[in-house]
């Protein structure tokens, strides 16, 4: 009977901690590399638990935000698939910093098609595959990186009528899945996701055949001036050990 006040105190202390963290909490937006989708709902249920704060993703190829932001685009923070855009971003003074590598990512070659990929360079030139699906190489760096691999193997001119260009690597994803292509170039992310794991076949690309995909985060300008704390909270996170053993479970390289 003694311990009661304290129980009972100790309980006031903690639903007074709780209503203070959600009265405090605040919701930052994201601009989220399509590659990063299915890791980024791990990531920001994380970071909910850890400092109480939302985070709203929203999902696109890393050139088109850089045309969004640089249009006045309302994003704290940028996840992009690549240095490039984010560094862009930083020299037209739309973020506050330099870039920082948070991931490295990986190429499979991923199919619904019940074929051998033992040796998918002759696979892709056979009559077996008609369509293949490749990311836009002019705004999503992973299909920068497959059109660096078809030119490592020389297959660039014989696969040119093949080629099937998703705006990003979300509709890359969609036409493989929905077998609107035969095969298709992806993130490894994507075929080790919960949502897509098990479907279909896929294969590592070698990765001497293209260049390390470093992804690279910003805080925006717009994050700097609007929601300063939360935007850094989250920047930091994605650089903690929770955050890299979660890009680490989805096939990322860690730098």
């Amino acid at each position: 009977m003694k311990n009661f006040p304290s129980f009972f105190t100790a309980i006031f202390f903690t639903l007074a901690s709780s209503v203070a963290q959600v009265a405090n909490a605040d919701t930052i937006t994201v601009a989220v590399a399509a590659n990063v989708q299915y890791v980024f709902d791990d990531l920001k249920s994380e970071f909910k638990k850890e400092t109480g704060h939302d985070v709203q993703g929203t999902f696109n190829s890393s050139g088109k935000f850089v045309t969004q932001i640089m249009n006045g685009a309302p994003f704290d923070v940028f996840l992009s698939a690549d240095m490039e855009f984010p560094e862009k971003l930083y020299k037209e003074g739309f973020s506050v910093a330099l870039p920082k590598v948070y991931a490295n990512g990986a190429l499979v070659l991923w199919t619904m098609k019940d074929v051998d990929l033992g040796d998918w360079q002759a696979l892709l030139s056979s009559k077996a595959i008609d369509k293949i699906a490749v990311a836009n190489p002019k705004t999503a760096p992973y299909g920068r990186e497959t059109m660096n691999t078809l030119q490592y193997y020389k297959l660039t001119t014989s696969l040119q009528p093949k080629l099937v260009f998703g705006e990003s690597i979300s509709q890359t994803n969609q036409y493989i899945q929905s077998r609107a292509a035969d095969i298709g170039f992806t993130a490894k992310s994507v075929v080790l996701s919960p949502e897509m794991k098990g479907q279909g076949k896929w294969i590592d690309v070698p990765s001497e055949s293209y260049q390390p995909i470093a992804q690279g985060a910003v805080i925006l300008k717009y994050g700097k001036d609007n929601h300063a704390k939360v935007s850094q909270q989250f920047f930091d996170f994605i650089y903690s050990a929770k955050a890299r053993a979660i890009f680490e479970r989805y096939g990322y390289l860690l730098p």
